[in-house]
């Protein structure tokens, strides 16, 4: 692999001393991406009407939707559970338990009339008792710093009118706020969502067997649009060669997530689809350990990196390059300026470490989750990269619980390669993790602006100075090179082709109700 990299590096410099001036090649891929077939021939007719789904990583050991940590998790869980509200894939919001909600002028009461006849998966018909228990669980900071949904910090009070209707008042207005009632509704008296989580989606929980297998099931009694499959099985296939195979032997009829490598081997059995993963992927930095937190340093490993070679090597160009903690789905609050705030300059990186004291370069770990091949092959580009000013980088690669107990929870590292996602549709799930106190600042950034902005938008109740708080926001993580970014990932996702229905979302899920067989 690495011979196949430098190889490709130096083609790149042998083209780029005979060509010049020549603009930017990437395609953007857009969230509702063009379906493209590998071929024209179907599979055999289903002998049942169910699926087998690959996934990269086992689910975090507590299936409890209000605990889940990994995107992953989120992305099946997303079948699984729903709030009052619920996104769809145009990116709007809609009632989902609520039936419909009406807000007070000034902003700081919701009231909401319960769905009639929702029931969740063990059979209990859903009360405003049941929302009441899960927004103040949420809310709750009994045992910890903060709320495990921090936006309900803003809530004064949580209660039951009567038995379908639930009213939230607020401390202070927030026009974001709906977006957190995705926020899964929880049956109060029911303690078994580690083990066997229940819901009110349109798939109830089955089974898991660990690192091996999650089964979801059609729920016949859900209260909106049923899901066309009876059945779906997460097969769990770290291994990225395995689960090649297991898509060339028809193993599979789903899987999401691939590389432009992965989708190169398969044959006419798949329709691939394209769209993006909606995550911010980066080199991200422990600003908290050395070399790493001077600024100059980390300003040096932006200016050695090309992240258009990147997207050419690991998805043929497919991809978008960002410049900051936000992806192009989030529209408004992209700021395309900041792509290019960073280009690649190896005697400007070489310079900046001089001034810090690095003019020999240093030794640097990247930690990669040994189960994503788009972050490693990212990773192994970078190392190449890195070379140029004198940065001698080595992959460390790990399993996907260690990362997540090392990296992510014990911020044990100097760098990793992943992808961040949203928890919801709002700039504040992708930026108030960087704010210094905030218990998912995995990268231990610390900066006084950036948290005074942050106040800023949380206190601004117009929506466009908000957006400007945001994007100034997003220009302080760049400008301090917090992190070096690089992309939102394209996402190849291979489907049976006598499969249809699979829509992309502008957030990290995987909606699996409308797939269905033609």
């Amino acid at each position: 692999m690495k011979k196949r990299i430098l190889a490709l590096l130096l083609l790149t410099a042998l083209l780029s001393t005979v060509l010049s001036g020549c603009g930017d090649s990437s395609q953007a891929a857009g969230s509702q991406g063009a379906n493209q077939s590998s071929g024209s021939a179907s599979t055999a007719a289903p002998v049942s009407n169910e699926i087998t789904v690959a996934i990269a990583q086992d689910l975090d050991n507590s299936l409890d939707p209000h605990l889940a940590v990994a995107a992953g998790t989120k992305e099946v869980l997303f079948n699984v559970f729903e709030g009052l509200m619920k996104p769809t894939s145009d990116g709007d919001l809609i009632p989902a338990v609520a039936e419909k909600y009406e807000e007070s002028e000034d902003g700081t009461t919701y009231t909401f009339t319960l769905r009639e006849g929702v029931k969740f998966h063990n059979g209990a018909s859903v009360t405003a008792d049941d929302v009441v228990y899960s927004i103040e669980r949420c809310a709750d900071t009994t045992g910890r710093e903060k709320p495990l949904v921090e936006a309900f910090s803003n809530i004064q009070a949580v209660e039951a009118a009567d038995d379908s209707t639930v009213v939230i008042t607020l401390k202070e207005a927030d026009n974001e706020f709906l977006s957190y009632l995705t926020t899964a509704i929880l049956p109060r008296d029911y303690d078994g969502q580690d083990d066997a989580p229940v819901g009110t989606g349109p798939f109830k929980f089955v089974s898991r067997t660990p690192q091996e297998s999650i089964v979801l099931e059609k729920f016949d009694e859900y209260w909106g649009t049923p899901a066309y499959l009876d059945k779906v099985t997460f097969k769990i296939i770290e291994n990225a060669d395995a689960l090649v195979q297991a898509l060339q032997s028809g193993a599979v009829d789903f899987c999401a997530h691939l590389t432009s490598t992965q989708v190169a081997q398969l044959g006419d059995r798949y329709t691939i689809l394209e769209g993006t993963m909606n995550l911010v992927q980066a080199l991200y930095l422990n600003n908290a350990v050395a070399p790493l937190d001077n600024e100059l340093v980390r300003q040096a490993l932006c200016y050695a990196v090309d992240k258009q070679e990147i997207l050419d090597f690991i998805g043929d160009g497919h991809g978008k390059a960002i410049g900051s903690s936000m992806y192009p789905t989030f529209g408004k609050y992209f700021d395309d300026s900041l792509t290019d705030y960073y280009t690649r300059d190896v005697e400007k990186g070489k310079e900046l470490l001089a001034q810090a004291g690095y003019p020999d370069g240093f030794d640097l770990t990247i930690t990669v989750p040994s189960n994503y091949q788009p972050h490693i092959d990212t990773a192994e580009v970078l190392v190449e990269q890195l070379k140029g000013i004198g940065v001698n980088a080595t992959i460390n690669l790990v399993d996907w619980n260690t990362w997540v107990s090392d990296v992510y929870v014990g911020r044990n590292f100097q760098t990793t390669v992943v992808g961040v996602d949203a928890s919801n549709m709002t700039a504040r799930a992708l930026l108030e993790r960087f704010t210094s106190d905030y218990s998912k600042n995995f990268i231990n950034y610390n900066n006084a602006d950036y948290d005074a902005l942050f106040q800023q938008a949380l206190n601004e109740k117009d929506d466009a100075s908000r957006t400007d708080i945001y994007k100034a926001m997003e220009r302080n993580l760049t400008e301090h090179a917090a992190n070096v970014y690089i992309q939102d990932l394209a996402d190849l996702v291979a489907i049976r082709s006598d499969l249809e229905g699979y829509a992309f979302y502008p957030i990290y899920v995987m909606d699996l109700s409308t797939v269905r067989f033609k």
